[in-house]
C-alpha cells in the first residue's frame, strides 16, 4: 500500500511547503504531492523539482471546478514536470496534453462537485467510469471515496476496483487512521493521500510532528503490505 503525502490543508497546498519537504525528506516518504491552489506556479515548479530531487514520485491534483480551470491546471502540471496528474475528468484533453511528458493520468470517477469536493455516485457509476478510464489510457483513477453522498465508501472502492482490472486505485481524503488503512486495502486500494490528517495530528496521538505523523502511517502500511 503506498502513503501519498499531500503538502496540503484544508484542500489547498500549505504556504511552507518547502520548509515541510525538508522535514521529511529522509523518513522514506516515497510519494508526495500538493494541489494546484493555495501557492503561486513559481512555488509548485520549485515544489515539484525537489519531491523529484529527493526520489519520490511527485503528485498533483487538479482540484479547479470548470472545464477552463482543469485545462490550465493540467497545464500547469505540464508546465512544472510533475510525475502524476490526479482529478479533473476530461480524459482526452489530459492524456493529449501529457502525451510525451512522461507523466500519467489518473482522473476522478463518479460525480465531484465543488471545492472542498463531496462525491456523488453509486457503485455501479464508479465501476463504469473506472472502466471507460482505463480503456481510454489510464493506467488508474483517483477516487474520492470518502466524500461521498450517496453510497458507502468501501462499496464506492470494490466498485472500482472492479472497473479497473489491475489498474492503479489512488484514495483521496480523509484516510486518518490505522483502521481505515486496512479496511481500504481489504477493499482494493492501492494507495491514499493524507494531507490534513497529518497537519493536524489526527492519525496518531502519540506525536505532534509532521515527521511523526508520517512515519507511523508508513508503519500502517507495512501491516497491509
Amino acid at each position: 500500500m503506498d502513503f501519498i503525502f499531500m503538502l496540503t490543508n484544508g484542500d489547498k497546498t500549505v504556504g511552507n511547503c518547502l520548509d515541510i519537504l525538508e522535514e521529511i525528506r529522509d523518513i522514506g516518504v516515497s510519494h508526495i504531492g500538493f494541489k494546484d491552489v493555495g501557492v503561486d506556479n513559481d512555488t509548485l515548479y520549485t515544489l515539484a523539482g525537489r519531491i523529484k530531487e529527493t526520489g519520490a514520485v511527485s503528485y498533483m491534483e487538479v482540484v479547479s471546478t470548470t472545464p477552463e480551470g482543469v485545462h490550465e491546471s493540467i497545464k500547469t502540471a505540464t508546465d512544472i514536470g510533475v510525475d502524476r496528474v490526479l482529478g479533473g475528468q476530461d480524459v482526452g484533453f489530459a492524456l493529449a496534453a501529457l502525451n510525451g511528458t512522461g507523466a500519467t493520468y489518473y482522473p476522478f470517477p463518479g460525480r465531484p462537485v465543488g471545492h472542498p469536493t463531496i462525491l456523488e455516485g453509486s457503485p455501479e457509476d464508479i465501476e463504469a467510469d473506472c472502466a471507460r478510464f482505463r480503456a481510454a489510457g489510464c493506467p488508474g483513477v483517483d477516487l474520492l471515496a470518502y466524500r461521498a453522498t450517496e453510497s458507502d465508501p468501501l462499496d464506492l472502492i470494490r466498485g472500482a476496483r472492479a472497473g479497473l482490472g489491475d489498474g492503479y486505485l489512488i484514495i483521496a481524503g480523509s484516510i486518518d487512521s490505522p483502521e481505515r488503512i486496512r479496511a481500504i486495502a481489504k477493499a482494493g486500494a492501492d494507495a491514499f493521500t493524507v494531507g490534513t490528517a497529518v497537519f493536524d495530528n489526527i492519525f496518531s496521538s502519540g506525536g505532534n510532528t509532521i515527521s511523526y505523523q508520517c512515519r507511523e502511517i508508513l508503519k500502517a502500511c507495512e501491516v497491509v503490505d
